[in-house]
């Protein structure tokens, strides 16, 4: 079932969202998520996105094979994750994200990352990530914290932005 991705603009999306717990429709919300991701043809979304204040997102990777052959394909849920440790080192890659339409930034963040997190059957995971798999990982886990990707880049390349940013502001509004 599709639902909505909630713009920039409205306040769920700066908000902090709570632990999915057990008596979370867990698999209700996951098809909600994949089936919306899948048809933004995105490759990440999390529960905020969807109006949704919960510890979960989803990742798909099928959107980036169409262009890169070399990129794993990857699809899985993941609830109430962690990471638990950064590598030192960043690496500076272009992202976008569904609630900013037609916005694309180059934004550090860390190549490697330990995470943990649950599945769909509430089991917890650990798991080393790196590649666009880290990078798509951190992305929506800040979606969990309230934060949009443009916070992490330049002030001056912000302010370049404000007229789009403000555009979309008013398309979440309608």
């Amino acid at each position: 079932m599709t639902v909505p991705i909630i713009l920039y603009g409205s306040p769920v999306l700066r908000k902090h969202s709570e632990e999915v717990i057990e008596k979370d429709n867990i698999h209700e919300i996951a098809d909600k998520l994949f089936d919306t991701l899948k048809k933004a043809e995105g490759i990440g979304l999390a529960a905020p996105q969807i109006n949704l204040l919960k510890r979960v997102f989803a990742i798909d990777t099928s959107p980036l094979i169409k262009n890169d052959i070399t990129i794993e394909k990857f699809e899985g849920i993941f609830i109430n994750p962690l990471i638990i440790d950064r590598d030192s080192e960043n690496i500076i890659y272009r992202e976008a994200c569904l609630s900013l339409p037609d916005i694309i930034e180059e934004v550090s963040r860390p190549e490697k990352i330990l995470v943990r997190f649950q599945d769909i059957l509430f089991k917890t995971h650990e798991e080393e990530m790196d590649g666009i798999k880290a990078r798509i990982f951190q992305h929506e886990f800040d979606h969990l914290e309230g934060i949009l990707f443009i916070d992490k880049i330049n002030l001056l390349r912000r302010k370049l932005l404000t007229g789009k940013l403000n555009k979309i502001k008013r398309l979440s509004k309608i």
